[in-house]
């Protein structure tokens, strides 16, 4: 049996990268909304993903209020696409 991603084993770290795997893109603000985590939550989680190259931060201006958005990597859908081949490795034992 393959190991698990500790990385993604972790249910808030694949909320995120799940809405980013359906996404093109995504806000701070969507995934707060969508996970009813805390904004410091996220923000530590995203961190992380983003120092493993999971996913690209993106900071803007819309209408003069700052906004990160996020995007998914190449890596990071290979990892999203392991994780879940290994998953349901686990399921069909």
């Amino acid at each position: 049996m393959k190991d698990l991603d500790p990385l993604l084993h972790n249910q808030l770290r694949l909320a995120i990268m799940a809405l980013l795997a359906a996404n093109e893109e995504i806000t701070f603000t969507f995934i707060v909304d969508k996970t009813e985590a805390s904004r410091g939550n996220v923000s530590v989680q995203v961190s992380k993903l983003e120092e493993a190259g999971y996913l690209e931060v993106h900071k803007s201006f819309v209408d003069k209020k700052p906004q990160t958005s996020m995007t998914i990597t190449k890596t990071g859908l290979e990892a999203m696409d392991t994780y879940t081949k290994a998953l349901k490795e686990y399921l069909n034992l």
